[in-house]
């Protein structure tokens, strides 16, 4: 797997590479939402903990398909309020490599499945 964080002539990144390239299985990982093994909502009116168990989420369907959170090329993340951001990086950080981060993109949308969730984020790995 090779990362192009910030290839010359890109602008700045922050926790993402400009473009991945990789050779192997590729593991395509649903829109995981904040919620539990029981489908109920986590962390109301916490982002911070609604990104966790979006990560959480994520480990656990990546480790079904035998991936992990180090073999993720893209991440696409849907959040409702771009004001969450900050906190997203945070965590997301705690979760992904600095110096091997995905491909990415953000968008930021009017709703998700369900009013209380912020946040929603699918993946692509290759293992």
């Amino acid at each position: 797997m090779e990362h192009y964080v910030r290839p010359d002539g890109l602008p700045p990144v922050s926790g993402y590479s400009h473009a991945v390239a990789a050779t192997g299985r590729l593991v395509v990982i649903s829109g995981q939402v904040p919620a539990d093994e029981d489908g109920m909502p986590v962390g109301l009116g916490d982002p911070a903990a609604q990104v966790r168990q979006v990560f959480e989420n994520l480990a656990t369907a990546l480790g079904a398909a035998g991936a992990q959170l180090d073999q993720v090329v893209k991440l696409t993340v849907y959040l409702t309020d771009l004001a969450d951001l900050p906190v997203f990086r945070h965590v997301r950080d705690e979760y992904i490599l600095a110096d091997r981060p995905p491909a990415s993109s953000l968008v930021q949308v009017s709703g998700l499945v369900r009013p209380e969730f912020r946040i929603e984020v699918d993946a692509l790995a290759v293992t």
